[in-house]
């Protein structure tokens, strides 16, 4: 990557009148936004559809994409949507949150009423989609429908038949919900058509897309579903273990993220083929593929499953580079960021280095006397140029709201660090912003929370917990002139512009 600069924002966050972030004209005046601030790249979260806890990174599919982000206003403008009928849903009464109940209520009435309109043309778009996504939309569609018969249950509490998708079950449920699974590849059709129209725009803007995929698929999802010979499962589809994260000093028993393991055994005798599929996929989405969690395929942590902590897991090893040589050659050399952050060890230093990707470096990290790694390997004067620099990241607090939560010592270090003595705490952003930014870093991100100076309310995820993550929206006013022109400014000052 050259010098550049780019903002992280998830769809989801986007400005919208109608509860939650979309491929709406917003997400085109965002594009028009970026590119007045000089930015070069957008990085954005998983787009899949996701289920209990809302959470992108425990979704249904990892090739299917998420029906709350498809624009209304688009079927308005094609007639198979009212601006009545659209107005008249409860969308909810902060636009600064994301109610998900009432998201999940609203859009998918509306988005039925539109199907129903939509179903009985013939049209050769649809079918062209359907066969160039014929690798996973049949079985992604029946799964759905399925779980949605059954009022949503985990497939693995389905009846035994298509739990274990004997031939028979299967084609009964293909007649029986026939319209339903039609619903389906519907929603994936719109999904696809909007967003590729929107990456185009980007791309055509010089804004590149960073996608987002957890190295791990959801238990509950079309993925294990279909594919169980892929995971580590026992004869009744149960996982032996599961993944998660060992204790550190933000967590006393550590992360258990319940998602099963894969069997890399079995996908190297593959030629790890439904990887090559997955990262063939990926980039069909995006410029840039972050991976989540890099670490976990040099060792990954192994809980027994039924564990209520992950204090009990084991390091196990992953495939390492012969999983990366065998997706190079597939597809050919393509932009990847590892996201190697947590307890990094020579092996995983290693593993970074081999794949030639670069990693990631996360500022807050470096003045926090809670973190157990290697606080030095995030200090600005030890970073080499093919790395990725933030200041936080989805998963962080942000930096006003880090700021608050870090003792006196910690603070007492950045300060010193930066010659940031008199800047006030309400500013702290500032100085940490242009630090991360004058860095020797090819490519630095930072959140657009901490551009706008927010606090913990703002947060998008705090781990390990449920119930009030993945919710912060911005508003148009957040994206004015003033701060586009402000951080352009500094993109330019730290030669990072690319216009």
């Amino acid at each position: 990557m050259e010098r550049s600069a780019g903002i992280l924002l998830a769809i989801s966050s986007l400005p919208s009148k109608y509860g939650i972030g979309s491929f709406s004209k917003e997400a085109y005046r965002f594009v028009d936004w970026l590119r007045s601030a000089h930015q070069s790249y957008w990085q954005i979260l998983p787009m899949g559809p996701t289920g209990y806890g809302d959470s992108p990174y425990q979704s249904f599919s990892t090739f299917a994409g998420n029906p709350y982000f498809i624009d209304l206003d688009t079927l308005v403008d094609q007639g198979l949507l009212t601006d009545r009928e659209c107005r008249e849903i409860d969308w909810g009464d902060d636009d600064r949150y994301v109610d998900y109940s009432k998201i999940y209520n609203g859009r998918y009435s509306l988005l039925r009423k539109a199907y129903e309109r939509w179903k009985m043309t013939d049209s050769m778009e649809f079918s062209m989609f359907m066969d160039e996504n014929k690798e996973w939309i049949y079985d992604y569609s029946l799964f759905m429908a399925v779980k949605d018969s059954l009022g949503g249950i985990s497939w693995t509490e389905w009846p035994q038949d298509i739990r274990n998708r004997q031939p028979d079950a299967v084609q009964q449920m293909q007649i029986k919900l026939a319209d339903e699974i039609h619903f389906q590849q519907y929603m994936q059709y719109l999904f696809y058509t909007q967003w590729n129209a929107l990456k185009s725009y980007a791309n055509k803007n010089h804004i590149r897309i960073i996608g987002d995929i957890p190295i791990y698929v959801a238990m509950d999802s079309a993925d294990v579903w279909a594919h169980p010979e892929l995971f580590r499962l026992d004869e009744d589809r149960r996982p032996y273990e599961v993944a998660g994260c060992p204790p550190d000093g933000f967590s006393e028993t550590g992360q258990l993220w319940g998602n099963p393991i894969y069997d890399w055994e079995l996908n190297r005798q593959t030629g790890y083929s439904w990887w090559i599929a997955r990262m063939r996929h990926s980039y069909k989405l995006y410029d840039v593929v972050r991976i989540d969690h890099f670490r976990g395929f040099d060792e990954y942590y192994a809980i027994p499953y039924g564990e209520e902590t992950a204090v009990n897991g084991k390091w196990k090893k992953g495939p390492g580079m012969d999983l990366f040589r065998n997706i190079e050659k597939a597809l050919g050399k393509r932009d990847v960021i590892a996201e190697d952050l947590g307890f990094v060890t020579d092996s995983v230093r290693k593993l970074v280095h081999d794949s030639g990707f670069p990693g990631m470096k996360v500022v807050e990290f470096a003045f926090d006397v809670r973190d157990t790694g290697a606080a030095s390997d995030y200090l600005p004067h030890n970073y080499i140029r093919n790395c990725v620099v933030y200041t936080g990241t989805h998963d962080n607090e942000t930096l006003i709201g880090w700021w608050s939560s870090i003792d006196q010592r910690s603070r007492d270090m950045a300060r010193d660090y930066m010659a940031a003595h008199y800047t006030p705490d309400r500013l702290i952003n500032v100085p940490f912003i242009t630090l991360a930014m004058r860095s020797i870093a090819d490519l630095c991100i930072i959140p657009m929370q901490d551009y706008l100076g927010l606090d913990n309310k703002s947060r998008m995820n705090k781990p390990s917990t449920v119930g009030d993550n993945w919710r912060w929206r911005t508003i148009s006013d957040d994206t004015d002139d003033d701060l586009a022109e402000e951080i352009g400014s500094l993109t330019l000052m730290t030669g990072r512009s690319k216009m």
